[in-house]
C-alpha cells in the first residue's frame, strides 16, 4: 500500500453533471464544500443522475485543494480531454482533439496574454482559488458560443451556499529535479456568510502566492541533406557508398528554463436583502510573471562539408505513406563525425550560442457585477462584467560564435565562424552530439571556455506588448410554465453584448554581425560570460553533448538589463557598431475589434421518463481590423471590416430508461471565430533566416461545428459508473495552415534580392549565415499563412468512464474497502477535409530519392493538430484512517504538432507538421491527516521521466527531436479551522 501510495496522484470527480453555464436559479445551489474522495464522487453522481446535457466535473476534495497543482494538470483527469506540456508544465488543453476552445471564470468570458482566442492560459491561475471545473461538452442555447470541443468554465467559491465558515491555508514547496531547486506555494481562504437587519451577507477571499521552475532539455537533429549516390568521399578522402543516402544538416541543443512567479486572489460579495433578490459582485486578479533563461547551442555550416563525411554507419529510414502514396525508404545518417575540410570550406562547420532571457509579465483582471431577481412565476437576470489582461514581453537575446584557436583552421576574415569538428551518435533514438575532441582540429576545454575565443554575433532586445479586453453585458430571463402545460417547465431568453479588442506593439531593436571585423571580440565584455550549463545528460545520463562553453550570463541579463546591453554597447563602438534603443516597429504593429450582440431562447421540458431542453441562439458580429502598410520608409494606415452571423440551434435530452440506467443524446452547433493575429494586417518579419513570415488573412471566415452526442450511463452500484458515449462533429471552413516554400539552388543557397521570383518573401532582417555565399544580412525566406479549408471535416468518437468503489464491502474487506478505480478512454477518428502540406523543396529532393518516380511536390491533407486517435488514463485510489492516497497514469495516442524544438519550421521539417510518438506519465500523490484540522502530503509529476520523441513525416519515419521534461514533487501541509 505504502508504494503504491508513493506512486500516486489526486484525482477527483470526473463526471457528467448538468450544464450550469446561465442558470439563474438562486435556490440551485451546489455543495462548494466536500470532504474526502468518496463524498466528492458520490455528490458527483448524484447530481449525474438529474443531469440533461453533457458536462464533465470536478470538484475540490477541501477548498484550495484541486488534485493538481496547474488547472491544465487538472483538466488531464477529464474523458476526452488531453494536454500539451511546456518543459514539463501543463499549457494547452485539447477537448475532443482540438485546441479551439473557451475559458470562463463563472461564466465570464476571460481573455488571453497574446492573440489568440481560447481565454485566460492555465498556467496563470493557481488551482489553489478555483473550487470546481466543468467542462460543457454540449451546449445548451444559453451557452455562449465560440468553441469546438467545450466550454471549461471554472468557479470559485459562492459565500451564500456555504453552511458552515471557512478558515483555511496551504504551504507547500516545489521541487524541480533538472534545476535542482525549491520553490514556495502558499495558498489561504477565508469566507463566511451572516444573517442581518438588512438581510443575508455572505463573503469569500482566496488568495494565492506560487513560485515554479520547469526546465526541459530539446535536441534537435535536422536530417533534411540529401547525398546523391557516389557524390560523397569519407574525411580521409575515400569514395563513399553508392547508394543516396540523408546527411545531418544541423544540430541544436536546446536548454528550456522557465520560472513562474504568480499571484492569484478571488473575491466574492453576495447580498440577499430579501428572499426574491440577490446581489453579487466577483473580482479575479491575477498577476504573473514568466521569465525565461534558456540556451541554445547549435553546429551550423554542416551541409558545406557534408559530402566530406561519410557516416560510419547507417539506418534505413521508412517514411511511410501520406494520403496513400507511398513515400520509399532511404539510409540516413547515424553515427558520425564531421571534419572540417579547408580546401571545400574554410570556417565550417561552427559553433555558436544563443542565449534567450526575457518574461511575460501579465496583469489579469476579472470584474463581474449583477443581480439576480424573482416576482411570480418569472426569475430574471442582469450582470455587467469585464475582462482585460496587458503584457509585456522585455526580452534581451544574444548570440556568440566560438572562433576555434587550432592552428589548423586559420581566419579568412571574411566570416565570424571559424572551423569545429563535431561527432553524433543516433542510435536508440537519441539524438545525441557534441563536439569531437579526437579530431586534431578540436579546440581543448580551456579553449572553449576562454572569452578571448568567441566574438559577438547578434543582439535582440525588445519589449512587445499585448492588451486584450472584453465588456460585456447580460439580461437573462426565465418564466416558470410548471403546471401551465403538460410538457414544458419553463421558457428560458436572453440577450448578450460583448465588445472584444486585441491590440499587439511590435517594439524591438536588432544588431547582427556578418564578418570578424565588425565583430567584438569576447575580451571586450568577458564580465558577462559565464561557462554555460552543463547538465544536459543529466535527465538520461547521456555522455555525449555540448557541456563547455561561454554564453553571456542570462541572470544578469534579466536582472540588469541596462547594465549589460550598456557593456555590450561599448564592445560594439570599438567596431563601429551599434543597437538602439527598442522602438516601436509600425510593420509589425495591429488592432482588431469586435462587437457581437446575441439572443437565446430556449424551452426547458420534462415529461414521463424524459426531460431535456431546446432553444436557438442568434450570433451577430462586426470586425474592424487596423493595420499599417510600410514602404520606402513610408508608414500608411490600413483597415478592413467585415461580419457574420449565425443561428445556433440547440436541443438536449436525457431518459431516465430506469433506476439505475440514463440515456442522454444532444445536437448543437457552434462557430469558432480565427485568432486576433491571423486577421492582422500587418507583417511581422523575424530574425531567423529560416523562419517563415506570418501573414494574416483579414478574410478569414468563422469555422462552423455541428455536434452530435448520446451516452448511456449506468449506475450499478454505490458511488459506482459505467458510462458509454459516441460524438460525431462536422466542421466546416476549418483553419488550416499553409506555407509558400522559397527556391534554393543546387548548393543550398537562397535569392538574397527582393522580389524573390522562386517564392516566398523578402526578410531583410536575418544574417543569410549559411544560405548564401555573399555575407551580409537578408534574404527570401518562406511564407506561412491561415486559410479556411474549402471542405468538411468530420470527427467521430466513443468515450468510456469507469469508477467504482469497495467502501461498500468494509465488513467483508477491512482495510481493503478503502481502494476505488476510475478509468476512462477516448477514440476519435478524423475525416474529409481538401487543404493540404505540400513537401518543401528539400523533402520533395529527398522524397524523389526514396521513392523513384513518386511525383513531387508530395500533398497531404493537413487534418487536424494535437489530435490523437487513443487516448486513456487510469487511476488507483486509497482513502481509509486518515490515509489518501493515488496513483495516476495518462497515455495518449502520436498526434501531428507545430509545436518544435530550435525554432524548426516546416519548411525544415519536409514541409510536414511533426508527429509527437504516444506517450505514457505517471504522476502521484499521498496526504495524511495529522489531526482533523492539519493535513500532510507529497505530489509527483512525471515519476518515471517519460521522455518525449518527435518525427518527420510520420510516427517511427525520421526522429527530428526530442524532449525531457522535469520530474517535479510538491510537499507541504493544509490548515483548516
Amino acid at each position: 500500500m505504502t508504494g503504491t501510495a508513493l506512486a500516486a496522484i489526486a484525482l477527483p470527480a470526473v463526471v457528467q453533471a448538468q450544464a450550469s453555464e446561465g442558470d439563474i436559479d438562486p435556490e440551485a445551489g451546489e455543495p462548494i464544500v466536500v470532504t474526502g474522495i468518496r463524498e466528492s464522487l458520490q455528490s458527483a453522481l448524484n447530481r449525474q443522475r438529474n443531469a440533461d446535457s453533457l458536462v464533465e466535473v470536478i470538484e475540490a476534495e477541501d477548498i484550495g485543494k484541486l488534485p493538481d497543482q496547474n488547472l491544465a494538470e487538472v483538466l488531464e483527469n477529464v474523458t476526452g480531454i488531453q494536454i500539451t506540456r511546456s518543459a514539463g508544465v501543463g499549457t494547452g488543453v485539447q477537448i475532443r482533439g482540438t485546441n479551439d476552445n473557451r475559458i470562463e471564470i463563472n461564466g465570464v468570458s476571460t481573455v488571453g496574454s497574446g492573440t489568440g482566442r481560447g481565454g485566460i492560459s492555465f498556467e496563470d491561475i493557481n488551482a489553489a482559488i478555483i473550487a470546481s471545473v466543468e467542462v460543457i461538452k454540449a451546449p445548451e442555447a444559453k451557452t455562449i458560443e465560440g468553441s469546438v470541443g467545450g466550454t471549461v468554465n471554472l468557479r470559485t467559491i459562492r459565500p451564500l451556499d456555504l453552511r458552515e465558515r471557512i478558515v483555511s491555508a496551504r504551504v507547500q514547496g516545489e521541487y524541480s529535479e533538472l534545476s535542482g531547486n525549491v520553490k514556495p506555494r502558499l495558498s489561504a481562504s477565508f469566507g463566511d456568510n451572516w444573517s442581518t437587519s438588512i438581510g443575508e451577507i455572505g463573503i469569500v477571499f482566496s488568495g494565492s502566492y506560487a513560485e515554479q521552475e520547469a526546465t526541459s532539455f530539446r535536441p534537435r537533429v535536422d536530417r533534411d541533406s540529401l547525398v546523391p549516390a557516389g557524390s560523397s568521399v569519407t574525411a580521409d578522402g575515400q569514395p563513399g557508398p553508392d547508394f543516396p543516402f540523408l546527411g545531418v544538416g544541423f544540430v541544436n541543443q536546446v536548454l528550456e528554463n522557465f520560472e513562474y512567479e504568480t499571484t492569484n486572489f478571488a473575491g466574492s460579495l453576495e447580498w440577499k436583502p430579501a428572499d426574491n433578490i440577490k446581489l453579487y459582485f466577483d473580482a479575479i486578479v491575477n498577476d504573473q510573471q514568466r521569465t525565461q533563461d534558456s540556451s541554445r547551442v547549435s553546429s551550423s555550416g554542416l551541409t558545406s562539408v557534408l559530402r566530406n563525411n561519410v557516416p560510419d554507419e547507417f539506418e534505413t529510414i521508412d517514411f511511410g505513406s501520406l494520403d496513400g502514396v507511398d513515400l520509399g525508404s532511404i539510409q540516413a545518417a547515424l553515427v558520425g563525425t564531421y571534419q572540417p575540410n579547408l580546401d571545400v570550406d574554410d570556417d565550417d562547420p561552427n559553433f555558436r550560442i544563443s542565449s534567450d532571457t526575457g518574461a511575460r509579465i501579465t496583469k489579469s483582471r476579472i470584474y463581474r457585477l449583477g443581480t439576480e431577481f424573482e416576482t411570480g412565476r418569472f426569475r430574471g437576470r442582469v450582470e455587467a462584467s469585464t475582462s482585460r489582461s496587458g503584457s509585456r514581453n522585455p526580452n534581451l537575446s544574444t548570440a556568440i560564435n566560438f572562433i576555434n584557436p587550432n592552428p589548423l583552421t586559420p581566419l579568412d576574415g571574411t566570416s565570424n565562424d571559424n572551423s569545429v569538428p563535431f561527432r553524433y551518435d543516433l542510435r536508440g533514438g537519441t539524438l545525441a552530439f557534441g563536439i569531437d575532441f579526437d579530431s586534431p582540429y578540436a579546440p581543448t576545454v580551456a579553449q572553449l571556455l576562454d572569452a578571448n575565443n568567441y566574438v559577438l554575433d547578434a543582439i535582440a532586445i525588445g519589449d512587445n506588448r499585448t492588451k486584450n479586453r472584453e465588456d460585456a453585458f447580460r439580461l437573462d430571463g426565465s418564466l416558470d410554465l410548471d403546471g401551465l402545460t403538460p410538457f414544458f417547465t419553463s421558457f428560458d431568453v436572453g440577450y448578450r453584448y460583448n465588445d472584444t479588442s486585441n491590440r499587439f506593439d511590435l517594439i524591438r531593436s536588432i544588431f547582427d554581425t556578418g564578418i570578424i571585423a565588425e565583430s567584438p571580440n569576447g575580451a571586450l565584455f568577458e564580465e558577462l560570460l559565464v561557462a554555460g550549463p552543463d547538465n544536459f545528460g543529466d535527465f538520461d545520463n547521456r555522455d555525449l553533448a555540448f557541456r563547455d562553453f561561454l554564453i553571456i550570463d542570462p541572470n544578469r541579463s534579466f536582472s540588469d538589463p541596462e547594465g549589460t546591453l550598456a557593456i555590450l554597447r561599448d564592445a560594439l563602438a570599438t567596431t563601429a557598431g551599434s543597437i538602439g534603443d527598442p522602438v516601436a516597429d509600425p510593420s509589425g504593429f495591429f488592432r482588431i475589434k469586435e462587437a457581437t450582440h446575441s439572443v437565446y431562447g430556449q424551452l426547458n421540458f420534462e415529461t414521463g421518463p424524459f426531460r431535456g431542453n431546446a432553444g436557438v441562439r442568434w450570433v451577430s458580429t462586426k470586425i474592424s481590423s487596423f493595420g499599417n502598410n510600410v514602404a520606402g520608409g513610408v508608414v500608411t494606415p490600413i483597415t478592413a471590416g467585415g461580419g457574420y452571423e449565425a443561428w445556433l440551434p440547440r436541443v438536449n435530452v436525457a431518459a431516465d430508461l430506469t433506476n439505475d440506467l440514463v440515456f442522454r443524446a444532444s445536437y448543437g452547433e457552434d462557430i469558432n471565430r480565427p485568432k486576433f493575429d491571423d486577421l492582422s494586417l500587418s507583417v511581422n518579419f523575424p530574425t531567423g533566416p529560416n523562419n517563415a513570415v506570418s501573414i494574416g488573412n483579414p478574410n478569414l471566415a468563422p469555422e462552423n461545428v455541428s455536434s452530435y452526442d448520446a451516452s448511456l450511463s449506468w449506475y450499478f452500484a454505490p458511488a459506482s459508473l459505467l458510462s458509454v458515449g459516441v460524438f460525431h462533429k462536422k466542421r466546416t471552413n476549418l483553419f488550416v495552415t499553409q506555407v509558400e516554400d522559397v527556391e534554393v539552388d543546387e548548393n543550398g543557397y537562397r535569392d538574397i534580392t527582393p522580389p524573390c521570383e522562386g517564392g516566398g518573401i523578402y526578410n531583410p532582417l536575418p544574417d543569410r549565415n549559411v544560405l548564401s555565399p555573399t555575407v551580409g544580412n537578408g534574404l527570401c525566406v518562406p511564407i506561412q499563412t491561415i486559410i479556411n479549408d474549402t471542405g468538411s471535416t468530420t470527427q467521430t468518437g466513443i468515450e468510456v468512464a469507469f469508477q467504482y468503489d469497495l467502501s461498500q464491502f468494509e465488513d467483508v474487506l477491512g482495510f481493503a474497502s478503502g481502494f476505488g478505480v476510475l478509468a476512462n478512454y477516448t477514440y476519435q477518428k478524423f475525416g474529409g477535409g481538401e487543404a493540404t502540406n505540400s513537401s518543401s523543396t528539400r523533402g520533395s529532393d529527398i522524397f524523389a530519392a526514396a521513392s523513384p518516380g513518386i511525383s513531387v511536390p508530395v500533398t497531404a491533407v493537413q487534418g487536424l493538430l494535437d489530435f490523437s486517435k487513443h487516448a486513456y488514463n487510469v487511476t488507483l485510489y486509497y482513502e481509509k484512517f486518515g490515509l489518501s492516497a493515488r496513483a495516476r497514469y495518462t497515455w495518449r495516442d502520436a498526434f501531428r504538432t507545430l509545436d518544435t524544438a530550435g525554432g524548426a519550421t516546416l519548411n525544415s521539417t519536409y514541409g510536414f507538421p511533426v508527429v509527437t510518438a504516444a506517450r505514457g506519465q505517471l504522476n502521484g500523490s499521498i496526504n495524511y491527516d495529522l489531526t482533523p484540522w492539519m493535513n500532510i502530503g507529497v505530489e509527483g509529476v512525471n515519476l518515471t521521466k517519460s521522455k518525449i520523441t518527435q518525427y518527420c513525416v510520420n510516427e517511427s519515419a525520421i526522429v527530428c527531436f526530442q524532449g525531457m521534461p522535469d520530474r517535479r514533487i510538491t510537499f507541504g501541509a493544509t490548515m483548516k479551522l
